[in-house]
């Protein structure tokens, strides 16, 4: 009889507000890979933690205060894991068995302090095989570090970090077997997301602005560059541009086509909004 494989030293978060829809499946895919499984919940009203709980999840109860800590930080000072490592995955991601294989193979050997991952994005129901590649710093060491902090208070009305990044101690590497991202709950709350999030990234380019070397420092230079020109009328084309037609999004379909043209437009209000700002401060 095959020897059953031990669980991974990996605590898996999800964080999550009535996602019902998706919890079941995302846990589901996790089988008994891993050492503990936790859901950190913001009130949902629609069975998410019932259903969480069904799948021999953990669920802790989380209430923002509108202050630092956000909920995978409060997570992390709160309910610190027992385990080496940490992976961080939204209700609408699901891991595979080619990168729980992959786990397996690398965590035992590896120096790195936390892994990039792929993922393959699901998008109007077509999996998108082009365009601009989507990567997330989602597993690192429970020692090395945690997400950048902003102190938000006075502008965010967003309870997680979603483009906050992890600050580690340590090289950080990349995992070659993708994770599955699914857009289930269509466009209507797909633009609504992303009203949401241009608003925070235009405050962040101005939290930017007032911050010194060390703030630049902590991005990527992906991060850097755009943070760069986030106020420039060009970027939003420039990203179309390299998406649908450099990197061939077009060759996704009508899929790959309403998708750049989003992103286009995320960034152009991305710019609104500072613009409107920078008005509204020149009086």
């Amino acid at each position: 009889m095959e020897e059953k494989a031990k669980p991974l030293p990996v605590t898996v978060c999800v964080p999550v507000k009535n996602e019902a829809r998706n919890i079941t499946e995302c846990l589901s895919c996790l089988g008994k890979n891993f050492a503990k499984v936790v859901v950190v919940d913001s009130g949902s009203d629609d069975g998410t933690q019932e259903a969480a709980r069904a799948e021999g999840a953990e669920v802790l109860q989380f209430e923002w205060n509108g202050q630092f800590p956000k909920k995978r930080n409060w997570f992390l000072h709160n309910h610190r894991p027992e385990t080496e490592w940490v992976l961080f995955l939204d209700a609408d991601e699901r891991v595979t068995p080619s990168f729980i294989q992959e786990l397996r193979e690398t965590l035992a050997e590896t120096s790195h302090a936390g892994f990039w991952i792929p993922f393959h994005n699901w998008f109007m129901g077509r999996r998108l095989k082009h365009g601009d590649p989507f990567l997330k710093l989602a597993l690192f060491r429970v020692s090395a570090g945690e997400y950048e902090r902003f102190d938000e208070d006075w502008w965010s009305h967003l309870d997680m970090e979603v483009h906050e990044h992890p600050v580690l101690e340590g090289t950080e590497g990349t995992l070659n077997s993708p994770l599955e991202h699914h857009e289930f709950h269509g466009l209507h709350r797909y633009i609504s997301k992303h009203n949401e999030y241009s608003t925070w990234e235009a405050k962040r380019w101005q939290w930017f602005q007032e911050q010194g070397e060390e703030a630049w420092s902590q991005l990527t230079p992906r991060q850097r560059t755009k943070y760069q020109n986030l106020d420039k009328a060009w970027l939003a084309w420039a990203y179309f541009l390299a998406s649908y037609v450099a990197k061939k999004g077009f060759l996704d379909g009508k899929a790959g086509f309403v998708f750049a043209s989003l992103k286009r437009r995320y960034f152009s209000d991305i710019r609104r909004k500072i613009l409107e700002a920078e008005r509204s401060k020149a009086g």
